[in-house]
């Protein structure tokens, strides 16, 4: 009995190395499970690759270019002017790359700190204009404005009106792009130094203020012809220039008239860098000395609310897209009788 006892296995030991087993498979599939999710997450995970180089081009741009320097750093100071050989306008585009079809610039490197219209009034003036274009446009890339010039052609054979070409070029300027300051340049005036800036200021800038045409002086104290500059709020605060002045001469004053009852003052360079030069011409046909400029001068306390911009009325009879300029050709009327 007892050797048949000591000889066989006893019952419990078989199972319980079958359950021992069972769960140590166990065990090994859910590690082996375990460790395959957590692959997986990692992989999820994981920060997605840069983009190559297909992709990079649709990457954010980059920060915008600073502000251009004030002073400009590339300008020269004294220039020399002189009329005596005719300009090519094909090579005057030719030395100015950059300038973009109908006269606009900016420069590249840097966010130009204005945005600035050159409006000049014209008719009949295109062998003036070739210096003008030859003369000014290295002068305002140097002075790393945002520009644009628009000259604007009175159409028909009518009295030349200035001042109301200049108030068309204000408006149709401003079609155009978000300009905030406006230079009024007469055609036959060139800058001797370009350290006079064509840009805007506190107050409104005289730019022309030593002509060779008054022996390098101001002719007087009120004087504000030529070239002048004025903020778009300084504009049209004045209510533009008075649309009713017919002929040559008064409505420079009748500007400066303006800016007095508005409360502000003539800011000017100085005598040495305000020097410019102006190239000889008899006088227009139809822009001969207004008889009624004195008159007028003398009432625009009166008058200036109610003529200018808020009456302003002509039709644009085209517009032409120069590489070098704008040329709008306009119809702006005759005076009444």
């Amino acid at each position: 009995m007892k050797e048949a006892q000591g000889g066989g296995a006893l019952p419990g030991t078989s199972l319980q190395r079958a359950c021992r087993l069972l769960v140590f498979v166990c065990a090994l599939h859910l590690s082996a499970t375990l460790l395959y999710y957590l692959a997986g997450s990692g992989s999820a995970l994981r920060p997605p690759r840069s983009p190559g180089p297909a992709n990079r081009s649709r990457a954010q741009p980059g920060p915008p270019p600073p502000d251009c320097p004030d002073p400009p750093p590339l300008l020269v100071g004294a220039l020399r002017v002189e009329f005596s050989q005719p300009v090519n306008l094909e090579e005057v585009e030719r030395i100015n790359p950059e300038v973009r079809g109908g006269g606009r610039y900016a420069p590249k490197n840097c966010k130009a700190l204005q945005k600035v219209a050159i409006i000049i009034p014209f008719r009949n003036r295109d062998e003036h204009l070739k210096y003008w274009l030859y003369y000014l446009h290295p002068i305002l890339q140097r002075q790393q404005l945002d520009y644009g010039v628009y000259v604007i052609n009175q159409d028909g054979e009518e009295t030349f009106n200035r001042a109301k070409l200049l108030n068309v070029g204000f408006e149709e300027a401003l079609k155009e792009y978000d300009y905030d300051c406006f230079v009024f340049s007469d055609v036959d005036l060139i800058p001797m130094d370009d350290r006079n800036i064509y840009k805007c200021y506190s107050q409104p800038r005289h730019l022309s203020v030593s002509m060779d045409k008054f022996g390098f002086r101001l002719p007087y104290n009120q004087y504000f012809g030529g070239v002048s500059a004025l903020s778009k709020e300084q504009f049209v605060k004045i209510n533009g220039f008075p649309n009713n002045y017919w002929g040559w001469g008064g409505e420079d004053d009748d500007i400066y008239n303006r800016l007095v009852f508005k409360g502000m003052r003539i800011s000017r360079p100085d005598a040495v860098i305000g020097k410019c030069r102006m190239i000889h011409h008899s006088r227009d046909h139809k822009n001969e000395p207004n008889p009624q400029r004195f008159d007028r001068i003398a009432h625009t306390r009166e008058t200036m609310n109610s003529d200018g911009l808020n009456t302003l009325s002509y039709k644009v009879v085209k517009t032409d897209k120069y590489p070098l300029y704008t040329k709008i050709t306009v119809d702006v009327g005759s005076p009444k009788k």
